[in-house]
């Protein structure tokens, strides 16, 4: 049985509407992806650290409670756990503010066992943080090297906009791992200042990685491979909130190359229309699934009701 295996950080998310708390759960860009994974019986694995506090043991007993492996999750002594404020304005979409007392960023951690095909889902700022990268590049690096999938969100935010030309060569090192890459159009922006899809993956990514997906929040999500160019239209939904879309987009995605036997080789020699056609319906269910609850997730029925297929 093939695994998934997610690098990236833990937080606690507050959801705030209209100034008021309406939930509180525990996230993390790779977290959500891992822990909607698991929710459709999905063998997950989850690599990061959490403080010993009353959150982080929550973080712990939630990713166990979802069927995810927590054994390589550090906890700690002497950190809090990071926290998030989520604002949801008007059209459900959210502003965030976050709050972290790591003064360790070490992530200890032993490598996990991963065979051929086994996927690894990784990316956000923790992908490319210099605190961090020896052990995060290591991982990547030995995951590979087994012969596992690495899919890589960018996930870069405006907010780390004055670090660009320092993390740049981090960047590359991932796009050069990965066998998929997905972006935001926000994501380029930042990075290159370029929007449109086919500049961004001729001059930026085509290079390193194969694959690529490129969303632009409800405009359509294109494929650029170096034999295919698609365009799929986003569904329309009712939107409690987009915390989460993304994360869960890429689980849905990892879902699709599991439910399809879709191996590294496949890959390497470039999907047909259908296999990304079956790929992106898979991704854009889970995301809007995520969409229905203020939470970062499939939802459990969900996830009961793929297991059942």
């Amino acid at each position: 049985m093939r695994k998934v295996f997610g690098i990236g950080e833990t937080v606690f998310d507050i959801i705030f509407k209209d100034g008021q708390p309406i939930g509180a759960v525990p996230g993390g860009s790779v977290f959500n992806g891992i822990i909607s994974l698991g929710r459709t019986g999905v063998d997950t694995t989850f690599i990061g650290e959490t403080g010993n506090d009353r959150i982080g043991r929550r973080i712990v007993a939630f990713l166990q409670e979802n069927g995810v492996n927590a054994n390589n999750v550090k906890i700690y002594p002497d950190t809090k756990s990071p926290i998030s404020l989520a604002f949801l304005d008007e059209k459900n979409d959210a502003d965030y503010i976050f709050y972290k007392d790591h003064p360790h960023d070490q992530l200890d951690f032993t490598f996990p066992e991963i065979k051929p095909d086994d996927i690894v889902m990784f990316g956000s700022y923790y992908a490319i943080n210099p605190v961090i990268r020896q052990q995060v590049y290591g991982f990547l690096n030995y995951a590979r090297q087994q012969g596992a999938i690495l899919y890589y969100d960018v996930n870069f935010r405006a907010a780390h906009q004055h670090e660009v030309m320092k993390l740049t060569s981090n960047l590359l090192e991932n796009l050069e791992l990965s066998h998929i890459v997905r972006g935001s159009k926000e994501d380029f922006q930042v990075l290159f200042k370029k929007e449109d899809a086919e500049r961004v993956y001729k001059s930026d990514i085509s290079f390193y990685c194969k694959n690529f997906i490129y969303t632009q929040a409800a405009e359509p999500v294109k494929i650029l491979t170096n034999i295919l160019r698609k365009d799929y239209p986003v569904t329309k939904g009712n939107t409690v909130s987009t915390i989460g879309a993304g994360d869960n987009f890429n689980a849905g995605l990892v879902y699709g190359l599991l439910k399809y036997n879709i191996t590294l080789d496949s890959l390497i020699q470039g999907l047909t229309e259908e296999q990304w056609d079956g790929l992106i319906s898979c991704a854009q269910m889970f995301a809007a699934e995520c969409c229905k609850s203020i939470n970062n997730y499939v939802s459990q029925e969900f996830g009961e009701r793929l297991q059942k297929q």
